[in-house]
């Protein structure tokens, strides 16, 4: 797939570190800054990046837009490593949330209070054994042209390792981006259940989608 002049994907270096983490708070609130949710960044980048980025840097890849990152799509294709690193950090993340609660405005307490709470009723079921992704974009790159180039680039990479499925927990909303938009791609959606945390926030319901895919590497719906 051919992107236009001034873009590039390639595959995520040590440097992109600080990029990744600030795109992840950039985008963390439906795509706009996570802090009227969330104010600690630390620990809001550390619980979605961390893993990647320290442990498995050779599944993630960035865009580029003009030499400045602009999105990022962060993989595993070893969910047992990283399933074992997410629970000595949670709890890690526990501890350090909690030393900090006392300082943390109304709204960050309410977040956490809802993690507690709800969170783990309302993520939907995931392949344990199945290569993963979740990717984030600023609005600049935000094609489906953008969309499909960084996903087969990641997908043309498990292929290429010998995996042969891949699936992703995708938010989606009534009325735009659902999952209609990723079955066109070959995904199959599996599970999805309402995030409750923005029924005050947002004005319509939002979903965490679980989406499967069959890699084939002959049946890419590449767009020419």
């Amino acid at each position: 797939m051919t992107l236009p002049s001034g873009f590039l994907i390639r595959k995520y270096a040590t440097r992109d570190r600080d990029d990744v983490r600030n795109l992840c708070c950039l985008t963390g609130f439906l795509g706009k800054p996570i802090d009227p949710i969330f104010e600690d960044r630390e620990l809001f980048a550390d619980y979605l990046t961390r893993y990647y980025t320290d442990k498995e840097p050779e599944s993630c890849f960035v865009i580029e837009q003009n030499g400045v990152v602009k999105g990022y799509l962060l993989g595993s294709r070893f969910p047992w490593k990283h399933q074992l690193f997410s629970i000595s950090q949670n709890l890690g993340l526990f501890f350090r949330a909690l030393a900090r609660y006392g300082s943390y405005k109304a709204h960050t307490r309410k977040f956490i209070h809802w993690i507690l709470k709800n969170s783990w009723r309302e993520v939907p079921a995931v392949p344990r054994r199945t290569a993963h992704f979740h990717f984030n974009l600023l609005p600049e790159v935000q094609s489906w042209r953008g969309t499909l180039a960084l996903l087969n680039a990641y997908f043309d990479y498990l292929s290429s390792a010998g995996e042969t499925a891949v699936c992703g927990q995708i938010v989606t909303f009534q009325s735009r981006r659902g999952a209609a938009l990723f079955e066109r791609y070959g995904f199959r959606v599996i599970e999805k259940r309402e995030i409750t945390k923005y029924r005050n926030t947002y004005p319509e319901k939002v979903y965490l989608t679980t989406v499967i895919k069959q890699l084939v590497p002959t049946d890419y719906a590449r767009t020419p």
